[in-house]
């Protein structure tokens, strides 16, 4: 590569990059990353004063931010040594990382471009606004101070939406408390009525202390059809016990305790979503969504079969169970799920890595890859998914009958989304499963 032509581009060079370093730079995550002193000291007054300060961290050769993640410091390096980063490269998953990091160094234009990237990736993508995430990560992370733009943005924009609306997981305990501060007695919009407040706060709050008191949670399994039972024990289902093959046709839930136990009973709630509807940005061409985002179907018959999915992403430890009725099918109808990126719509999600679907002639498919799974079914079956994000597994019943789960599928991503594939004159309906208990 020849040099001197772009000095952007030989400053490049110089990123992390042990030939031209004299300082070793520790993250948070204790990754360790080169630079140059005298760059970084120029570009950053606070690296001019952590390195010729005149103290002994002037003399060595290594400095260490316990606060700030490697994904932080490498986004620091480029913008210093190069005076910009690609808008591309930010994502939410490391976006107030980066904002964490460019606040401490006091690079304030790159905090300006931070926010700027934030507001174009919400014109891109307005279905899936992730402020609650980032709000709760800001929370969490940064000094919160009221005339941080930043800040101020992601509080507009997570006031607005209806609590209801924010599934639980994705605004903290520290960014409600925050977002209500914010809010309280002020001229700013706010969507949600005090009592709904009080109830997703008291929700919040009955979670976090389980989870910090580690109560141990046992579900009860009790198949009455089969006569059999299994337990889930703390998010880890085990097998039927075999040995009890003389269970009675009529049963009652029994624990046995002694003092100092105290038991809690309550139905096993499964995480059951209301937002299973049809996504008209999602979709191939020519299909058409009715019914308010229930019902799918294709316009008129195409040379491939389409993928829909829905607006709502899959993701953390929980489990979804959702229906799919096939009110008219095709030849081939498929049910099942796809990952967040690198799904054409425009032809079979089966034949694609990124798609895991169902078909109704009974086969699993995923990269053009089949395996039977139950026997074939048309028209009015109803398909109920059972997706468990915590064990990355899918199992499927289909009227009425509940089958294993995929083997096959060993590659389910951490995020996923409900999705189907269909030609015309198909026509399917989307639903929250609704498990009688």
């Amino acid at each position: 590569m020849t040099r001197g032509y772009s000095l952007e581009r030989d400053f490049r060079l110089l990123i992390n990059n042990p030939k031209y370093s004299d300082i070793e730079i520790l993250c948070e995550d204790e990754k360790k990353f080169h630079g140059c002193k005298a760059i970084l000291a120029a570009r950053s007054e606070v690296f001019d004063r952590l390195l010729y300060n005149g103290m002994k961290e002037s003399h060595e050769k290594q400095i260490s931010f316990p606060k700030i993640s490697s994904a932080g410091i490498e986004f620091i390096l480029e913008y210093i040594y190069t005076g910009s980063i690609k808008e591309e490269s930010l994502t939410k998953d490391n976006m107030i990382e980066t904002f964490y990091a460019a606040n401490y160094f006091q690079l304030v234009e790159l905090e300006n471009f931070i926010t700027k990237t934030f507001k174009i990736i919400l014109k891109k993508n307005c279905t899936e606004n992730c402020s609650p995430e980032l709000l709760s990560k800001f929370a969490e992370k940064i000094p919160l101070i009221e005339d941080n733009i930043f800040l101020n943005l992601l509080v507009e924009m997570v006031a607005v939406i209806p609590l209801n609306n924010i599934e639980f997981g994705r605004l903290s305990i520290s960014g409600l408390q925050y977002l209500l501060s914010c809010t309280y007695d002020k001229d700013k919009p706010f969507a949600t009525p005090e009592y709904e407040v009080f109830r997703y706060g008291a929700i919040l709050l009955q979670s976090k202390f389980l989870d910090g008191n580690q109560l141990d949670g046992i579900t009860v399994h009790l198949d009455m059809n089969k006569r059999t039972c299994a337990f889930t024990v703390n998010g880890k289902k085990y097998s039927k016990v075999l040995d009890w093959n003389n269970l009675p046709s009529k049963l009652y839930p029994v624990v046995s305790f002694n003092h100092p136990a105290r038991l809690r009973i309550e139905p096993h709630q499964k995480c059951v979503c209301s937002k299973y509807v049809w996504d008209e940005l999602e979709c191939g061409s020519n299909a058409l969504i009715e019914d308010n985002g229930k019902i799918v179907c294709l316009q008129s018959k195409t040379k491939s079969w389409r993928n829909v999915r829905v607006k709502m992403m899959l993701e953390g430890k929980s489990i979804f169970e959702w229906d799919v009725i096939i009110e008219k099918a095709c030849v081939d109808t498929f049910v099942g799920v796809c990952a967040p990126e690198n799904l054409s719509y425009e032809f079979w999600a089966g034949r694609q890595p990124t798609g895991w679907v169902l078909s109704t002639n009974g086969h699993c498919f995923n990269h053009e890859k089949g395996s039977s799974y139950c026997p074939p079914f048309g028209d009015g079956a109803r398909i109920t998914v059972h997706l468990d994000m915590n064990k990355r597994t899918c199992a499927f019943t289909v009227n009425g009958t509940k089958y294993p789960e995929v083997s096959a599928w060993n590659n389910l991503p951490p995020k996923l989304y409900p999705v189907v594939s269909f030609n015309h004159p198909a026509q399917l309906r989307i639903q929250s499963h609704q498990k009688s208990i």
